[in-house]
């Protein structure tokens, strides 16, 4: 009799002991018609047999039937069943219990059903734990920590209070920035390279265009460490070679990256030390972590594969009475603090001029107010009464030899980047800010001139 510990993250569900990881599988269905496949087994031909793979039911967990009319009879309740019964049945043994760390995109009704789920298949889970705070075992000293994972579908991110343990303090769920939209660029990156080199097409039969997809990982290994990735692919009995710069494959994940790395900025308040925890998976993204430590500051830190399911392991709540089982956001550290370097800014460009149709305004050390109202001696920016979303003083910029601060005093919000911020935001050059709905759209530039149109 022992605990397990589960990370239920669809691109590759955890499950450990106290020793080691006793499974490691996407969140991935192959439906045929007498057969339903999970797991590993069903991502090797996802390609082949595309029109049978569903990857959205962890996400997507409900009692709805599947809206593929051959399975109508199916939910994707069914499919996180069959695929926990057969997690359960080759990891555990009799007696054993069940820890899970959920992400963030699980909601409080998508947990009501996983807990049903379990008790069917009478697996007896004891703990819920959020996934940033299980994978989160030290404190960050004088830095805010932000957790960072990719799944199948979107990116997460948590900021957590450190208040003692690690708490969850706010958490954004990044739609379209998943392990599928990155692999989608560089399939396409990849293939164009073969066809440039060797004049073979890998995307042009659905078997190659699987190898292509099962080899990508140790591709993207090869890239961490090395500027060329040398690829070979076998077709027909006949070796296909080319070779790819590990920049082109960074540059092909670009879209992807300045979503994440305008969602991170968001959540950063101007006085923050950054200190950004990758999981595993997302630091395994080739160049992810370099551009998220030049465009946002701080430290970057990055987890060990299965940290998530370890860290929640090894500090499994207390046991909860029956029928009063609910999600934990927060759990003491259990490894020793780690000093955070106060010093490393971002090196995105400091403005220093706001951009407001055909008139720049400079930014120095005297706040420029944005609103409806101005007030007596205030350096001012006119906004008017006629859009909807502007607060009389709604926000201010300014500008010291260090870095450029935006702080919102509105109660409709100020945008940075599309992304409402919280409080305040450094900024830098290139940035557009938004201020009511639909809004005006302000951006960051650099001039050598103080004012002018």
């Amino acid at each position: 009799m022992g605990i397990l510990a589960a990370h239920l993250n669809d691109a590759g569900i955890v499950v450990c002991d106290d020793e080691q990881i006793l499974y490691r599988e996407p969140g991935v269905a192959l439906l045929e018609d007498d057969q339903l496949t999970t797991g590993s087994l069903a991502y090797e031909n996802a390609r082949l047999k595309p029109r049978h793979i569903h990857n959205r039911f962890w996400s997507g967990l409900t009692i709805e039937p599947l809206a593929d009319r051959r399975f109508h009879h199916l939910s994707a309740a069914d499919l996180v069943s069959r695929q926990l019964e057969q997690i359960w049945k080759r990891v555990a043994k009799p007696g054993d219990q069940l820890a899970v760390a959920v992400p963030a995109w699980m909601t409080t009704e998508n947990l009501g059903l996983l807990l049903g789920i379990a008790a069917e298949l009478k697996i007896p889970v004891i703990a819920m734990v959020d996934a940033a705070v299980a994978a989160t075992r030290r404190h960050y000293v004088h830095a805010v920590p932000v957790h960072i994972d990719i799944g199948l579908h979107s990116a997460t991110m948590t900021r957590l209070l450190q208040e003692g343990e690690a708490q969850v303090e706010r958490s954004a769920v990044i739609d379209d920035c998943g392990l599928l939209a990155l692999q989608e660029n560089w399939l396409r990156t990849i293939a164009e390279v073969f066809v440039q080199q060797s004049r073979f097409d890998p995307l042009h039969t659905a078997e190659t265009e699987q190898v292509l997809q099962d080899r990508i990982p140790a591709w993207l290994d090869v890239a961490a460490s090395a500027e060329t990735v040398a690829m070979e692919i076998e077709y027909r009995g006949i070796a296909h070679r080319a070779e790819i710069e590990s920049l082109q494959l960074v540059a092909a994940a670009a879209p992807v990256y300045q979503n994440l790395v305008s969602n991170l900025r968001a959540l950063y308040r101007a006085e923050d030390t950054p200190a950004i925890q990758l999981s595993a998976r997302a630091a395994r993204m080739p160049g992810l972590a370099e551009t998220l430590k030049t465009r946002v500051g701080g430290e970057t830190y990055l987890l060990e594969a299965g940290a998530t399911a370890r860290g929640l392991i090894h500090r499994v709540p207390g046991h909860q009475p029956s029928g009063a089982l609910t999600l934990r956001r927060h759990l003491p550290w259990d490894q020793a603090p780690v000093d955070v370097d106060v010093s490393k800014s971002a090196s995105g460009g400091r403005p220093t001029h706001l951009l407001f149709g055909d008139s720049a305004r400079y930014l120095g050390s005297a706040p420029l107010v944005l609103g409806t109202q101005p007030e007596d001696g205030e350096r001012w920016l006119d906004l008017g009464q006629d859009m909807p979303g502007v607060s009389r003083r709604h926000c201010a910029l300014v500008s010291d030899h260090e870095q450029c601060v935006i702080t919102d005093y509105s109660r409709y919000g100020t945008f940075l980047n599309g992304h409402r911020i919280d409080g305040s935001a450094a900024l830098q050059t290139g940035d557009v800010i938004r201020i009511g709905t639909p809004g005006f759209e302000l951006k960051l530039i650099a001039a050598e001139q103080r004012d002018g149109a």
